[in-house]
């Protein structure tokens, strides 16, 4: 059976160039890099490395780099971090209705149990946040916004650069260093521009297994001068922000992801948003399929489509037996039946949100594995909606 995956939002497989950049690090060169001997020295030498790697890439200073587990803990480092650390100067923080729930939870835990008070700013119906409505929630006692730079679940990417612009407008005007502006990068390290001071941000999130390198690797990009507290305690590493070994295999795996998307994200983005928008031209000649999400201010991989009168957990199922593999939102909601909360903001509505399909291509996505899918795709909306109670009929 052919194997077909496109569910490369959620993770994908490790280049082969990045493996074999960190395999001595899985093997011979173990060393903890906090230890004081040579095999310890020659691991540190490669975070360090690594470490200037992605602040070259990034635009910032080696030390603004800090290493953690993922996307999931450096949303957390930034949110509670710098929220706690900056309480004295407000309580009040600002996000969208479309994070992730690495940001959302924060957000709420904060809300709920700290005493903070949280503006969820809504999008249009493409899922975009209006830097006017950031200006608009901003007061003295806001201390810290965060808004993620393209949608993991329908790949719209948000105006970042023009929200950093009001923000630094605002802390101008108010003689302030606040609030301070984070974003979660993770799934545009692979298409966007990554560019610390032209996107005017204080934090930045990105992990590696987005981008083709391995899981449980992460950056927190934390601006010099940034105040945050650590999240867990325990040892003096990442200049005892975030404590603990460090993960070097994982490490030296992100930097040579992000280098290899980066270096070849122009040739790449083309290709890809050629499929895509081919692949998506072909799915709206579904009768009862819409398009979720902007159709050109979207990641150039990303094709969520509603399929009316479908449950997204059937097609899954169903293309699964076909040998494709898909999903219908995140990742990290997936046990959970309830509608995508992105598609509700967008003003979607339940029943659409229930039926959406996130298809991401990757790098090993070609026209005849969307020529498959586009085969068997439409027998398999037929069938379900045959067995589906609504039964509507649909006229193009």
């Amino acid at each position: 059976m052919k194997r077909i995956y496109l569910d490369n939002a959620a993770t994908t497989n490790i280049d082969a160039r990045v493996l074999a950049k960190m395999k001595s690090f899985l093997g011979a060169s173990f060393g903890n890099p906090s230890s004081f001997h040579s095999m310890g020295k020659e691991a540190d030498n490669a975070v360090e490395d690594a470490r200037k790697s992605i602040a070259n890439i990034l635009g910032c200073r080696n030390f603004e780099i800090l290493f953690c587990s993922g996307g999931t803990e450096s949303d957390n480092m930034a949110i509670l971090g710098a929220a706690r650390a900056n309480r004295e100067h407000g309580n009040h923080l600002i996000t969208t209705k479309i994070e992730h729930h690495a940001v959302l939870e924060p957000m709420e835990h904060l809300e709920k149990r700290e005493g903070f008070k949280v503006s969820y700013i809504g999008v249009d119906k493409d899922g975009i946040v209006n830097p006017k409505d950031i200006e608009k929630a901003l007061t003295k006692k806001t201390t810290l916004v965060s808004v993620m730079m393209a949608n993991n679940e329908i790949g719209t990417i948000q105006p970042i650069a023009e929200i950093g612009r009001v923000i630094l407008k605002w802390r101008k005007k108010n003689n302030t260093i606040f609030p301070l502006f984070h974003t979660d990068a993770c799934q545009a390290a692979g298409a966007l521009d990554m560019k610390v001071e032209k996107l005017h941000v204080d934090f930045l999130t990105l992990n590696a297994s987005k981008i083709y390198g391995p899981k449980g690797a992460g950056i927190l990009y934390a601006r010099k001068g940034t105040e945050f507290e650590p999240i867990i305690f325990g040892g003096a590493q990442e200049v005892g922000k975030r404590p603990g070994t460090q993960n070097v295999a994982g490490i030296v795996g992100l930097a040579k992801a992000l280098e290899l998307s980066q270096k070849n994200k122009e040739k790449e983005n083309k290709r890809l948003i050629n499929l895509r928008d081919y692949f998506i031209g072909e799915l709206i000649k579904i009768p009862g399929t819409r398009l979720n999400g902007d159709a050109e201010k979207r990641l150039p991989n990303n094709v969520n489509v509603s399929f009316l009168d479908i449950e997204g957990e059937a097609m899954i199922l169903y293309l699964d037996a076909k040998g494709i593999f898909v999903s219908s939102g995140s990742a990290c909601t997936s046990r959970t039946l309830d509608p995508s909360h992105v598609l509700m903001a967008s003003g979607a509505g339940r029943e659409a949100a229930h039926s959406s399909v996130r298809f991401t291509l990757g790098h090993d996505t070609t026209k005849a594995d969307i020529d498959y899918v586009l085969k068997v795709l439409p027998g398999i909306v037929k069938k379900l909606r045959e067995i589906s109670p609504t039964k509507q009929k649909y006229d193009k």
